[in-house]
């Protein structure tokens, strides 16, 4: 598969985690995730030929080309108290 089409599939799944996962104070675990996925990127890429592919540098060059999408809150929960504030 060409890179950026991979990285364009890997974008969109990382999207929908985002958005289902991306609520308040749970940035530390998205940005764990995030990091964990570029690790893996890593590793896969470096997978594709009998010899090594990338080094971290060329990996990181690399990726400001090819960039993986950024995590961001999409649901404050403290705003949804006033809305939901008969279930609490």
């Amino acid at each position: 598969m060409p890179l950026d089409e991979l990285v364009k599939k890997l974008n969109r799944k990382l999207q929908g985690y985002y958005r289902y996962y991306g609520i308040t104070d749970n940035s530390a675990s998205l940005n764990k995730f995030r990091d964990c996925v570029k690790r893996r990127l890593y590793k896969t890429l470096n997978r594709r030929s009998q010899r090594k592919s990338f080094n971290w540098e060329e990996f990181y060059k690399l990726s400001k080309v090819y960039k993986i999408q950024n995590y961001k809150i999409y649901v404050n929960i403290f705003e949804l108290r006033q809305e939901i504030s008969y279930i609490l």
